[in-house]
């Protein structure tokens, strides 16, 4: 029997209007049908590209903005749902795209940093690209996917082949680097080591540039070129396809093709109507300079200067130019996956991995919990499943698209060995009036912790330093509806909703630490680390170390990791603050985990 028969035969046992009759074809038959290629089945699961943007807000015509020209995104968009409240779950590149690629908030795993090594911490994890790839998929990455620079190197083992890797931060004019010189940003980028006199020694980049170059001058250019010719190689092939093309711009410096700039009107551009910090704010929560002044013409981080409003509204406008570039290049890749005929069977999902401030609140760029930093587009069209043009009010965070990406596949859930926070959005994909969450949730670690809790209306934030006691928070309340520019903390003149607010957050668990060298977390087996001493955490190092109530236990000499005194605390429920103020005694390192800290003492002034 040739081959070519044996796929006839097969092909007619498998006709569903005779199922009882194939029952009684021969076991070897239906065990040949196993044997056969997918070329030759046929493979119907559905392929997956991941659009990913660096900083993008919804600065997006499809949400309403009138000053975006964003043609092509507003494309998917219609193809579509978006969703008009989606949040990411902390406004930093790098854990913003953990908790993307993980399922599970920043605390929960404790990579809460841009460095934070993922495999030091969460050794274990499946990623969601390494999911796909379990069931069948081929995986690429190509440009920013998880963020690489500032000590970190993104994850090689997510992925079925080598990483295309691309710049972040990138130049074009040699006047924009003072003719060449490595920048700040550049050398954290390239995981450069910092010089003698620190990262601040070296020079300044420019905050943006727009010279009349061709698309491919920059990153974004030649990972769009370069997505076209995995898409086009993947119409070949046998295996669904799961491909991330992630963008830089419109992430620092603002550089993009002359022609984006001149697609707007400089002077139409409006400052930030509100440029002053909420009152009543806590000042953890508050934020100025950072970021942004590591390119010139801002004032330098030592130059207590404001930004001029000719610099701010240059910034705005660059802002939206590298939206526009990379628009454009989201446009090349869409037309390709349609003209390749694959679009009809390919799930397009677009996220940002943060918003952007813009001068609101006086602040610029990301890292704080308010509503302009962590506000980011979702757009997501399965064909079959979304209705074109919806949108929906749902509230969405981060953490949902792995598990929606995966019921969308056919593919069981994942249950992770990491925490999966997220929860499938497919009912609401289906009928945008469905809800499966009342909230988000999101944080943002400074000398405290700040977790969020973002309903429809409300936001509530709590400020708590790691492992202190709650009657030590601060909390901040925001309210969209009667103040959406965030312009005042409502915490204490509306105690019934913050109350209300914080049962929900109870219901979290205690975030955990921030991680600091190598840590292995088992949420099954919570035992004492007995690892070398780490970094104690910067939110309480040097100045008093919050714990809970606490028991000294005895432990042979030869088990420490040190001479010097130590301190093994169990933790419990009822938490009790210990400074050492008299005798300006500090622990030099600590080791955390879910039940114990062990501290190593030294002496003021040790090192």
């Amino acid at each position: 029997m040739n081959t070519d028969k044996k796929v006839v035969i097969m092909a007619r046992i498998c006709e569903p209007k005779r199922s009882h009759r194939k029952l009684r074809h021969s076991i070897g038959l239906s065990i040949l049908l196993l044997l056969l290629p997918l070329s030759v089945l046929g493979d119907d699961r559905p392929n997956v590209l991941m659009i990913l943007v660096d900083d993008l807000k919804p600065a997006i015509g499809a949400y309403g903005d009138s000053q975006a020209q964003t043609p092509n995104i507003d494309r998917l968009a219609a193809s579509g749902m978006r969703f008009d409240l989606a949040y990411c779950n902390q406004a930093v590149c790098a854990p913003s795209r953990f908790t993307l690629m993980l399922g599970s908030h920043s605390t929960s795993t404790g990579l809460y940093g841009l460095g934070s090594p993922l495999r030091q911490i969460v050794p274990d994890a499946i990623t969601m690209p390494q999911y796909f790839a379990k069931h069948g998929y081929r995986t690429e990455s190509l440009g920013k996917v998880f963020h690489i620079g500032h000590g970190n190197h993104g994850d090689p083992d997510s992925f079925s082949v080598p990483h295309y890797k691309e710049k972040v931060i990138e130049y074009v004019d040699p006047a924009s680097t003072r003719g060449g010189n490595l920048t700040r940003e550049e050398a954290m980028f390239q995981n450069v080591k910092a010089p003698p006199g620190g990262m601040n020694s070296l020079s300044r980049g420019a905050a943006f540039e727009h010279p009349d170059v061709a698309d491919d001058a920059y990153a974004d250019g030649r990972v769009a070129a370069e997505t076209i010719r995995r898409l086009k190689a993947a119409k070949n092939r046998d295996k669904p396809f799961f491909i991330v093309a992630g963008f830089a711009r419109p992430h620092l410096p603002f550089s993009a093709p002359k022609k984006y700039w001149d697609l707007y009107d400089a002077d139409a551009f409006n400052l930030a109507s509100n440029p002053q910090l909420p009152a009543g704010s806590p000042k953890v929560a508050q934020k100025r300079g950072g970021e942004i002044r590591n390119y010139f013409p801002v004032p330098d981080k030592n130059n207590p200067a404001a930004i001029d409003n000719t610099t701010a509204r240059k910034l705005i406008h660059g802002y939206y130019a590298s939206v526009s570039y990379v628009d454009a290049q989201i446009g090349k890749v869409l037309d390709e996956l349609k003209s390749s005929g694959q679009a009809d069977n390919t799930i397009v999902v677009l996220w940002g991995d943060h918003g952007f401030h813009l001068g609101d609140l006086g602040i610029w760029t990301k890292h704080t919990n308010y509503e302009q930093a962590n506000r980011i587009p979702i757009l997501i069209a399965a064909p079959g499943v979304t209705q074109p043009g919806s949108s929906t009010k749902q509230l969405a965070e981060s953490v949902d698209i792995f598990p929606t990406l995966v019921d969308l596949a056919g593919i069981e859930l994942p249950t992770g060995p990491q925490p999966i926070d997220g929860i499938s959005l497919v009912p609401v994909l289906k009928d945008s009036s469905t809800r499966v969450r009342d909230h988000a949730y999101h944080a943002y670690p400074k000398q405290k912790l700040g977790r969020a809790i973002r309903t429809e209306r409300y936001r509530l934030v709590e400020w708590r330093g790691f492992g202190a006691a709650k009657i030590s928070s601060e909390y901040e309340l925001y309210d969209y509806k009667t103040d959406p520019l965030e312009t005042k903390n409502l915490a204490t003149e509306l105690p019934e909703v913050v109350e209300k607010l914080k049962r929900i957050l109870a219901d979290y668990p205690e975030p955990a630490p921030r991680a600091a060298g190598k840590r292995k977390r088992n949420r099954q087996k919570n035992k004492p680390s007995a690892s070398a001493p780490i970094p104690l955490p910067p939110s309480i190092d040097g100045e008093s170390l919050v714990l809970t109530e606490k028991a000294i236990v005895s432990k042979p000499k030869s088990t420490l990791p040190t001479k010097r005194p130590v301190e093994l605390v169990a933790h419990s429920p009822n938490f009790k603050t210990t400074k050492n103020l008299a005798t300006k005694q500090r622990p030099s390192s600590a080791i955390f985990d879910d039940r114990w800290t062990l501290m190593e003492w030294c002496e003021s002034g040790e090192v």
